[in-house]
């Protein structure tokens, strides 16, 4: 008479065991089933690839827009130029400090160590495979992104916190044209501009140097006439992708991330922290890639 009784009992138990039991199987930890870790990884997963495919469409909407002389009235060409000032203008003199130490530790140091193996006739192609395709790029996209990338995250979060973005569209701007498309531009061709200059300075410096010292015995034109031969039209486009692509892109970073801080104050050191990460790793990938390319 009680095994009837006990039938469903047991047959919970059973069941708890096995996972079938609804009730047993909301009683278990979360880690048992796994979600626990999965759950984070995927939303972070999920948060990156909107991100980057939120900035990948503003730096097409940025493209799409500059090639259009309507959109480049008066107000966006100021914004442009004053952009474009502090950004790049703003920064000549620390990268060339940069690159005049770049200079002596790269320029001077190839020339002595190749003239000591007897291998002086590569240290053209040696310079230009350092200087030219890696250092220089990636050093002037550096320097714009923590000069430049920071203060345009900033601004537009301030902007955002304030209010004046929705006075902007109150007053019939759009702020893609007027706040994002001028300060994504600038930063792109400031990234450019700079890297130029740093590999310029930087073959000055360690020429001057390395003469100084003794280690450099040619007149300043058969030194530009070794780089010049060394240099090939894949350098100089490498040079430009480097320069140019991880600029804008990290211009796109930035004033997304400005204009997505919400309404708190501490959202804007924030946002300021997320575009410079973003912007790195953007940089370091975009590089890799280009690098890639260029050897192939």
């Amino acid at each position: 008479m009680n095994t009837g009784a006990a039938l469903p009992h047991n047959l919970h138990a059973c069941c708890a065991v096995l996972g079938f039991c609804r009730e047993s199987a909301y009683d278990l930890p979360v880690s048992f089933v796994g979600v626990n870790v999965l759950r984070p990884l995927g939303e972070r997963t999920l948060t990156l690839a909107m991100e980057v495919c939120q900035s990948l469409a503003v730096l097409g909407t940025v493209l799409a827009l500059a090639v259009r002389p309507a959109q480049w009235p008066r107000t966006v060409r100021e914004v442009f130029a004053r952009q474009l000032f502090v950004t790049g203008l703003g920064a000549v003199r620390y990268t060339a400090a940069l690159a005049i130490l770049a200079g002596i530790l790269v320029v001077v140091q190839t020339d002595v160590w190749l003239g000591r193996m007897g291998m002086s006739q590569m240290s053209g192609r040696l310079l230009v495979a350092v200087l030219v395709r890696e250092l220089g790029p990636f050093l002037g996209n550096l320097i714009v992104i923590v000069s430049g990338g920071s203060a345009v995250a900033t601004e537009l979060g301030l902007m955002k916190l304030r209010g004046e973005v929705r006075v902007l569209e109150a007053q019939g701007i759009e702020p893609l044209p007027y706040l994002v498309m001028p300060r994504v531009l600038a930063t792109g061709l400031s990234t450019l501009g700079l890297s130029v200059w740093f590999i310029l300075v930087a073959f000055a410096s360690g020429f001057v140097f390395g003469s100084l010292l003794g280690e450099i015995r040619v007149d300043a034109l058969t030194f530009g006439e070794s780089f010049a031969a060394a240099l090939q039209p894949k350098d100089m486009l490498n040079v430009v992708l480097k320069g140019l692509l991880p600029g804008l892109y990290t211009g796109a970073i930035c004033t997304t991330c400005g204009l997505n801080v919400g309404g708190v104050v501490s959202g804007v050191p924030a946002a300021c922290r997320r575009a410079l990460v973003r912007s790195v790793a953007a940089l370091f990938v975009i590089s890799a890639l280009a690098s890639v390319l260029s050897y192939l």
